[in-house]
This record gives structure tokens, C-alpha cells and sequence, in this order.
């Protein structure tokens, strides 16, 4: 476990039996030469005390008391910039509660709020707990947010019941979150680009043609990839989105120009085409304005197949080309037309006909259509884009490995 070696931990410890395990994972991580700073919850105090940590940590404990005479030292945004990963162990149903709502009201839920880095939530609790639909619907929403799981294993619990919820052991812990490191290490030298959002072909200085695309699925895949450790481009049409600073964004307006910055950043090793390139444009620009009248006819021609183009690119074709189809019928059978025709490796289809789902919604409905005839398609179901695009990297990361 060598990649664990000098990897900065931020191990936040909650209150609940299973709290006392967090001691073990403690003394795992320093015998793996990992540096290691902890939060103790006031609630965590009942049942493992900061003098434990501290010397197993042999590192300061962090808590409540925590306040503006020390905060030079190390204040909540710097605690979560400081980690390459944070664990909250063991994660109880009511801290799970209070994470899903975005709740700031102390050290540790305000360090995570605060965090750009990956939290893994190691949950330990009652078996009923556990299956409530309340904490099994606030998993699925921290999951959409792009945290990660450990756990929970079956087995007997402290209250004497058996089932579903008791915490995953130390050991398994440490190798969950090594071969996540491991994995990020790797993933740094792979470059993906991705392409989102629209394009704009212009009739003249301010009128174009474009479509409804918002580019939100695409910077969510581009998100996620980046917080896999990928060396990420992402190629982005007109849209009103924010994207982390770490990945390298290259804003364009039309379909010539996505093609470019395309051709700019090859040779790459993954390409990700979820814009909505205008399949025409304009014969010619106008230079000024067209004003009024009552009819307008306007000439257009087909424009840069960009997917095509990289797909079909002899030894600078990428080792992965991923393809999107946006339908509004015959969804598997364009799709799967396109796959052959386009050359992809995989094709990502969406009804874009539906209100709910696809264009300018934060939620989607993807299936996956695989060159390989092993598994020719796969089923993302109805949920947020950010928890799609999580599921769209989580195979990325299958078939590179």
C-alpha cells in the first residue's frame, strides 16, 4: 500500500458504538505511513476520548471548542482544502440526516460542506435504521452530490439485534480508500476531453440557430472525472455553469470552434461527446443585422461531424470515444445506428422528449449501448444528472482498469 504513503486523511469520528473502530483505523493508517488529522463530534466524546485519538494520531483533535484564538492555525476551509480524503466513520443515520440538508451547525458538518475533495460515509446503525426510508433516501441524494459509501456489512449488533448495518471492519476501510487512491494516482495521467452544451450558428451578428441543451449532464460527467483524478478538458458551448477551476474549461460559440479546440487537444486517451452540436449552419453570415421582413429564406449546410471526425481518426483515435444521442424516438434503434456508423465505443441515449427529464432538467434517464457484444446495453435510471454522471464514470473506471 505504498500510494497510502504521505496521503493526508481527515478522518471524522461521530458519536455511536462503532466509534471505538475508528481508533483501529487510526493506528492502520499511521502504520501505512498516511498523515492523519481527526474531528471528534461532541457526540463522539461519549465514546472515545480526544486523548485516544491524539495518540494514536499523534496529531491535534479537532472539535467544537475549536475557535477564533486557534483558527490561524488551521480554520474549517483549510482543514478540508489540507485532506486528499475524508472519511466520516462511523457515519450515523443522524449525521447522514444532517448532511443531506447541507447542515453547517458544527466543526465537522461545516469542514464538509466546505470540502472539494471526496468524503466516503462509513454508516454503522440499528438494522431498522438502516432500511428506514428516510436514511435510504438521504443516501441517494449525498450519493447524487458524489459521495461515497463504505459499508454498511451485516452482522450482530451492539443493541443485540442481526442484520444490515453494522460498520464496515477497519481493515477493509483502509483498503476501500487505498484502492480509491490508487486509482486517482493512476487516473492523473489519463486525459479525457469532453465536449458540452450547445453551439450557436449565427444568421447574422445577433440572431443564430441553436437548441435547448444547457450542458448540465456534460460539466457533471466533467465534475466527476475530476474528482477521479482525471486530467480533464472539457469543451463547452454557450451556458450559465460554473465548473471547478481544475479543469482546464475552453468556452466556444459554434460548432467550427468546438471542432478546433478538438483538434487543438488531441491526442487524448478518452473523449466524452455530450454536446448538442448543431448538425447545420449558416452558408453566409450576414455582416450586419437582417432587418424586418416578410419573408426570410435562408440557406444552410451541414456542419463538422466532430464525433465523427475523432472516432475515425487512425492512430489519433482516442482509446475510448463515448458518444451521446439525444432522440425523441426510436431511442435504441438511432442509437444503435450511430454507434455503428459514428464508430463510437459507447453510445449514451436520452429522450429528450419528455418534460422531466434531459434538456434544462437536473434530471435524467440514460441508456448505454456498448460496442462490445458482451454486454450490449445497460439501463441508468431516472435520477439526477450528477448521480448519472457518477454511474457514467464509475464505468469508465471499470473498463480502463
Amino acid at each position: 500500500m505504498k500510494n497510502l504513503k504521505n496521503k493526508k486523511i481527515l478522518l471524522i469520528i461521530c458519536g455511536g458504538v462503532s466509534a471505538y473502530k475508528s481508533l483501529e483505523l487510526i493506528r492502520l493508517f499511521k502504520k501505512k505511513d498516511a498523515e492523519i488529522k481527526t474531528i471528534l463530534t461532541k457526540n463522539a466524546k461519549e465514546f472515545v476520548t480526544p486523548l485516544s485519538v491524539a495518540s494514536l494520531s499523534q496529531g491535534k483533535v479537532y472539535d467544537d471548542l475549536f475557535n477564533v484564538e486557534n483558527e490561524s492555525e488551521m480554520d474549517h476551509i483549510a482543514l478540508s482544502r489540507w485532506a486528499d480524503v475524508i472519511i466520516v466513520s462511523p457515519a450515523t443515520a443522524n449525521t447522514i440526516s444532517k448532511l443531506s440538508q447541507g447542515s453547517s451547525e458544527d466543526l465537522a458538518s461545516t469542514v464538509i460542506l466546505a470540502s472539494n475533495k471526496p468524503v466516503f460515509l462509513v454508516p454503522a446503525m440499528n438494522v431498522r435504521m438502516w432500511e428506514h426510508k428516510s436514511t435510504r433516501n438521504n443516501l441517494v441524494k449525498l450519493k447524487s452530490y458524489g459521495y461515497k459509501t463504505i459499508g454498511p456489512i451485516i452482522g450482530e449488533m451492539a443493541c443485540g439485534e442481526y442484520g444490515e448495518g453494522k460498520m464496515a471492519e477497519p481493515t477493509d476501510i483502509l483498503n476501500e480508500i487505498n484502492i480509491f487512491l490508487l486509482s486517482q494516482s493512476n487516473n492523473k495521467k489519463i486525459k479525457v476531453l469532453i465536449t458540452a452544451g450547445p453551439t450557436n450558428e449565427y444568421l447574422d451578428p445577433v440572431r443564430f440557430i441553436t437548441n435547448k441543451s444547457s450542458g448540465k449532464q456534460g460539466y457533471e460527467i466533467a465534475n466527476s472525472l475530476l474528482k477521479r483524478g482525471f486530467d480533464t478538458t472539457l469543451i463547452s458551448g454557450p451556458t450559465n455553469l460554473d465548473v471547478d477551476n481544475k479543469i482546464n474549461l475552453i468556452k466556444v460559440n459554434t460548432a467550427e470552434e468546438m471542432f478546433k479546440a478538438t483538434q487543438k487537444n488531441l491526442p487524448i486517451d478518452i473523449a466524452i461527446f455530450s454536446a448538442a452540436v448543431s448538425d447545420f449552419k449558416i452558408i453566409r453570415k450576414k455582416e450586419n443585422k437582417i432587418k424586418k421582413q416578410e419573408n426570410l429564406t435562408v440557406n444552410l449546410e451541414k456542419n463538422i461531424d466532430i464525433l465523427n471526425y475523432v472516432s475515425n481518426h487512425n492512430f489519433m483515435r482516442p482509446k475510448l470515444v463515448i458518444g451521446f444521442a439525444a432522440e425523441t424516438q426510436d431511442l435504441d434503434r438511432n442509437a444503435i445506428m450511430k454507434l455503428t456508423n459514428k464508430n463510437c465505443d459507447w453510445i449514451i441515449a436520452n429522450d429528450v422528449s419528455k418534460k422531466d427529464r434531459g434538456f434544462n432538467s437536473d434530471y435524467n434517464e440514460v441508456t448505454i449501448h456498448y460496442k462490445d457484444k458482451k454486454k450490449t446495453k445497460e439501463v441508468l435510471s431516472f435520477k439526477k444528472k450528477s448521480e448519472i454522471s457518477e454511474e457514467i464514470v464509475d464505468r469508465i473506471v471499470a473498463q480502463i482498469n
